[in-house]
């Protein structure tokens, strides 16, 4: 394989590794598309598939006047300007394209879209839309695309096997890559090298690294940092420190505790009015509890030591979530909640707030004095520490719970350096010969900042496959003379 080599490699078979490889290969490229898991897709098997855009005919259809400059201004404001601008230019000017190829490939759109999504900071227009099936919407496209492809050009797919180097040349350039296929190592040539393995989400030593802090993460499990890993081999070096911004509040799951179950989650205050307090390590109250903004709430979150709190509550909190009231945690009836305390890990009750701080770990001086705060603000219906307006009853009915809740990785934010034609770059600044990067191995924080923007991993991810991929599709292998 060493001595036929392709014009291009492709690492990894996200939607941003897919779509370049489908795209090189129409133009003309002999492309080698490698993918570690059994399956291609990469995190589309868990995406919820969001994609964003402005100046759509689905949003024309709905009569929402929109365009590719107010989508980058918007994601400046939610950002705060702390992203790539010229990459967040590139994404907002193509987006629309992506969305009218989904359309023109016969995506089925969930109907309730284009939309406003309220999980983190809003747009100010709807222009966020994806399939009836999220990810596996998307998927599907690219699958069917993959297909034709194959059949048509000169694409050829490596599943289960990872690829595990770079290799390069007497200047620095990139050749190729060292693959572990059929229990053998092999060495492929190479005129360009793309990394498009995803992010780091599943390497607790890597984020460990990068953000001093435990993992605990609801990543696909083949989020193993392997592209940040191969770029540092070549000396690339990092873009997006300090944009990191965890997704608020998740549970650990009882099986793996660093990993957080989404399936069972406390409601956020925009679904269920709280009854609860939050407290951190030391028993003090951290922000207003019905504080709408989860975006406020996550960068409050990343000033707690290990990004860990206890959601607080009593008896008569868990009897009155059920029936026509919605539950304290997902799923979970009163008797649920009940059954799991003391058994499901960082589920705790008990008959006094002292014994309950014990149980979970919370400064049991600093829990009775919050509580009694609290208390207090509720009888006064003012609260003088952090503003918070609902304030329905007392946590007085024993026993008390305490839940604890942790800031969770969905997406890494910071990754390898890229310049805005997609070359990977030294820790100099200098573009790596033959070395390309797009998808979440550049890190979210490219295109979302610091901030959790709607869209804005999925749609540069297909963006950016898109362009490079037109553009390797002009590669050629020097032929030798016979």
């Amino acid at each position: 394989m060493a001595d036929e080599g392709f014009d291009l490699v492709v690492v990894g078979t996200g939607p941003a590794g897919l779509t370049c490889a489908i795209r090189a290969a129409r133009g003309g490229a002999r492309v080698l598309l490698v993918e570690k898991d059994r399956r291609i897709g990469g995190t589309l098997h868990l995406s919820g598939g969001h994609l964003s855009a402005g100046g759509t005919s689905l949003q024309r259809e709905r009569g929402i006047d929109d365009d590719p400059e107010r989508h980058l201004a918007d994601i400046q404001r939610i950002s705060h300007g702390t992203g790539r601008r010229d990459l967040m230019s590139l994404v907002t000017t193509h987006a629309p394209e992506v969305v009218e190829w989904l359309v023109e490939r016969g995506m089925p759109f969930d109907p309730e879209t284009p939309r406003l999504v309220y999980g983190h900071e809003p747009y100010e227009v709807p222009r966020t839309v994806y399939g009836v099936e999220g990810g596996l919407s998307i998927l599907q496209v690219l699958a069917a695309e993959l297909d034709e492809v194959r059949a048509a050009h000169d694409l050829l797919l490596w599943t289960d096997a990872p690829v595990t180097g770079l290799t390069t040349d007497a200047d620095g350039r990139v050749t190729g890559v060292e693959v572990y296929r059929g229990g053998a190592e092999l060495e492929v040539e190479a005129q360009a090298v793309v990394l498009a393995t995803g992010g780091y989400g599943a390497d607790a030593e890597l984020f460990a690294e990068r953000h001093g802090i435990a993992l605990v993460t609801v990543a696909s499990r083949t989020s193993t940092g392997d592209g940040i890993h191969l770029g540092r081999s070549v000396g690339a070096g990092l873009q997006g420190e300090g944009t990191y911004l965890p997704t608020f509040g998740g549970m650990p799951d009882p099986q793996a505790p660093h990993r957080a179950n989404w399936a069972e989650r406390v409601l956020l205050t925009t679904e269920r009015a709280p009854r609860e307090i939050y407290v951190d390590r030391a028993g003090r109250r951290w922000i207003a509890e019905d504080e709408p903004s989860i975006d406020l709430k996550e960068r409050a979150l990343t000033g707690l030591p290990d990004q860990v709190f206890w959601t607080v509550f009593d008896d008569d909190a868990v009897a009155r979530a059920g029936g026509d009231q919605p539950p304290i945690v997902l799923g979970w009836a009163p008797d649920d909640l009940r059954r799991h305390a003391n058994v499901r890990p960082g589920v705790y009750a008990a008959d006094t707030l002292e014994e309950l701080a014990g149980l979970a770990g919370i400064d049991p001086t600093g829990l009775v004095a919050s509580v009694a705060a609290y208390n207090r603000a509720v009888a006064e219906g003012h609260d003088p520490e952090f503003g918070r307006t609902h304030l329905p009853a007392p946590i007085a009915a024993p026993p008390f719970y305490a839940l604890l809740n942790q800031g969770i990785a969905v997406v890494t934010f910071d990754g390898l350096d890229i310049d805005d034609s997609f070359a990977v770059r030294d820790e100099a600044g200098a573009p790596i010969p033959g070395l390309f990067a797009i998808g979440e191995v550049i890190g979210a924080g490219a295109t979302c900042g610091n901030s959790f923007c709607s869209g804005m991993l999925l749609t540069p991810a297909l963006v950016f496959g898109r362009l490079l991929g037109e553009r390797c599709g002009s590669l050629r292998r020097p032929t030798t003379p016979a």
